[in-house]
């Protein structure tokens, strides 16, 4: 009895020291998959994904080597080569004396305007854009650029012909597509919008400064006109008849846009816009002050041109101050870039 009793107590010794590992395994049976290596999480991968490669276009997209103008004079469409065009367009617009820079910026703003106006025109064909060689308005061509030079011809011609050169196949562009790339003159200190001008926003013809339009020759200019002078320039030009009113109450006071050219102006009692008013009046500019006294009218304007883009005297300035052609072009039209 003695033996049957110690042989069980030797039995339930080894069944509960095995008891543990039973229950372990038994875990390790039914818990394990769900920790298995392959359904742990996995850290995110760290490999950098390499940046995509930045557009690069070609003004080879948008360009054309034949350009359309019109002749004013004769009515005619004109196919003129790019570069003949781009000479003539420059010797047109600024004095071949000029710098470097300024000369290319106008070359660059010429082509590019050239190529916009392609884009937009009714009927291309009927000429991208008009000119007045003749007149040297615009473009000139090979004929009358000799005629304007005379002995200075060859000198000219090889210098501005070099330049456009440099610069034949760059185009401004804002969102795949020429910009309109517009010029004038002088401006009175500021750009204008050309909303104001034109009636349509275009987020490249916005107000930027030119202050250095302040020194330019003949900056301010001023010119008198008779009563009856106006009074005519008024009904012929805007249906204004002035008959019944004096003189010194025609024009009220203007209303001024963000860049201090006139917006409006009360005539005779009707609103007109400044720029309308420049065009009746012959006016240099659409920044101007009127003032009446012994019967005629003193208008002094400031800067000369529409105001929109870039001035040409501007570009001048900021040549001269060690601008490059593209510096130029970046500040008369921002948010645009160059095409090669």
């Amino acid at each position: 009895m003695k033996k049957a009793f110690c042989l069980l107590c030797a039995v339930l010794l080894i069944f509960g020291s095995l008891l543990p590992f039973v229950g372990y395994r038994l875990a390790q049976a039914v818990l394990a998959p769900s920790l298995s290596e392959s359904d742990a999480p996995r850290p995110e991968s760290t490999v950098s994904q390499p940046e995509a490669e930045p557009v690069q276009h070609s003004s080879a997209e948008v360009d054309a080597d034949i350009f359309l103008i019109k002749d004013q004079s004769s009515g005619e469409v004109q196919a003129v080569s790019k570069r003949d065009y781009l000479i003539g367009a420059v010797a047109a617009e600024t004095p071949v004396s000029w710098p470097d820079e300024a000369l290319k910026a106008q070359a660059v703003a010429a082509h590019s305007y050239a190529l916009y106006c392609r884009d937009h025109a009714a009927s291309p064909e009927e000429g991208w854009l008009s000119a007045d060689p003749t007149r040297r308005q615009g473009y000139l061509t090979n004929p009358v650029l000799r005629s304007y030079w005379g002995v200075d011809y060859e000198a000219n011609y090889t210098r501005l012909s070099t330049l456009v050169d440099s610069v034949l196949n760059e185009v401004v562009c804002y969102e795949d597509s020429p910009a309109g790339t517009s010029y004038f003159a002088i401006s009175n200190g500021m750009t204008e919008a050309s909303e104001n001008v034109w009636g349509s926003p275009l987020p490249y013809l916005v107000p930027v400064d030119s202050s250095s339009d302040f020194s330019a020759d003949n900056y301010e200019y001023t010119i008198n006109l008779s009563s009856q002078q106006v009074s005519s320039q008024l009904a012929s030009g805007l249906g204004i008849l002035t008959s019944g009113s004096s003189p010194e109450n025609w024009f009220g006071t203007p209303e001024l846009t963000a860049s201090g050219y006139i917006a409006t102006l009360p005539v005779c009692g009707q609103t007109i816009t400044g720029p309308a008013l420049r065009r009746v009046l012959g006016l240099r500019s659409a920044c101007f002050t009127i003032q009446y006294k012994a019967d005629s009218f003193s208008i002094t304007t400031r800067g000369y041109g529409h105001g929109v883009g870039m001035s040409q005297w501007g570009a001048k300035a900021m040549a001269e101050q060690g601008a490059s052609y593209a510096d130029i072009l970046a500040h008369y039209f921002p948010g645009t870039e160059i095409w090669h």
